[in-house]
């Protein structure tokens, strides 16, 4: 597993993954071009042999508080390896070293497998977003980490 700083150059590798796995409700790549852009995000893509099998996004600006993730996305065939979890890791790292205390993200009611990762990870459940994911009238579980905790809590 190869984690990276994310650049414009990675557009292309990115928008296939997220395109395919969040077909009807994807970033658009304008958006994400600007996310790539930001100084207050910090994106990663993980590269198996150069090519780009997943990629991850935090917002959280220099010296704030709070941080949120995202995105986290991993081509199909690269799921289930422990890829997401590094990824996330990373991400969460990247939030404690520009100074957040907490993390926030979303995540969708029916994506049972990334949810059970943030819980496994010290997310707990925060809130609702009724019918949040359009077109699909699906939830959004809203979630937050402590980084004190988990920063306390690992070995």
């Amino acid at each position: 597993m190869s984690l990276r700083t994310a650049t414009p150059a990675d557009l292309d590798g990115i928008m296939a993954i997220e395109r395919a796995s969040f077909p009807t409700d994807a970033w658009s790549a304008e958006s994400m071009a600007a996310e790539l852009a930001s100084p207050h995000s910090r994106y990663l893509v993980d590269e198996v042999d150069g090519a780009i099998v997943g990629y991850g996004g935090v917002r959280a600006l220099q010296g704030g508080a709070d941080a949120d993730i995202q995105t986290i996305a991993l081509a199909a065939h690269r799921r289930g390896h422990g890829r997401g979890r590094a990824l996330l890791r990373a991400l969460l790292d990247a939030a404690a070293q520009r100074g957040a205390r907490e993390v926030f993200l979303d995540v969708r009611a029916d994506n049972h497998t990334a949810h059970g990762l943030y819980v496994s990870e010290g997310f707990v459940e925060i809130g609702r977003r009724p019918r949040y994911y359009q077109p699909d009238d699906v939830d959004a579980i809203v979630m937050r980490l402590d980084l004190r905790r988990r920063r306390r809590e690992q070995p």
